[in-house]
């Protein structure tokens, strides 16, 4: 894990256009493989702790945050109503979001712990967008 590798990823996302009909990126920073016997290599709390990492210097760049939970966005899909993509995705795949405002490009910059399945591995994903977070 490179958080300088990472914060560049994010930084340029936040400056390249998005792809034709496409209005996010959505990519994963890191990945913890799961080996074939079931176990974790990396945890979720090692994961976790790296976002923070991340998030400490997105804070000292766009101002701390409050983390969002994602609880009440998957009731809402749950309920029928549309949520725009990436915050779908996002809210399927991870149960608290950092979300930051870029104030120099106005984009959106969310970061997850995608491990709310044990078979799956565990993922830090990030998001840049320009729709707003529902």
């Amino acid at each position: 894990m490179d958080i300088a590798k990472d914060l560049a990823t994010i930084y340029r996302l936040c400056a390249q256009e998005f792809p034709a009909g496409q209005g996010y990126f959505l990519v994963e920073l890191e990945t913890g493989p799961v080996p074939p016997d079931g176990s974790r290599e990396r945890t979720a709390d090692d994961v976790h702790a790296y976002l923070q990492g991340i998030a400490q210097r997105l804070n000292d760049r766009w101002a701390e945050q409050l983390p969002w939970g994602q609880l009440t966005v998957r009731e809402r899909m749950g309920r029928g109503e549309e949520i725009p993509e990436p915050w779908a995705t996002l809210a399927l795949r991870t149960d608290v979001l950092n979300v930051w405002q870029a104030e120099d490009t106005g984009r959106w910059i969310a970061l997850g712990v995608a491990d709310r399945d044990d078979q799956d591995e565990i993922q830090l994903l990030a998001a840049v967008t320009e729709m707003d977070p529902p």
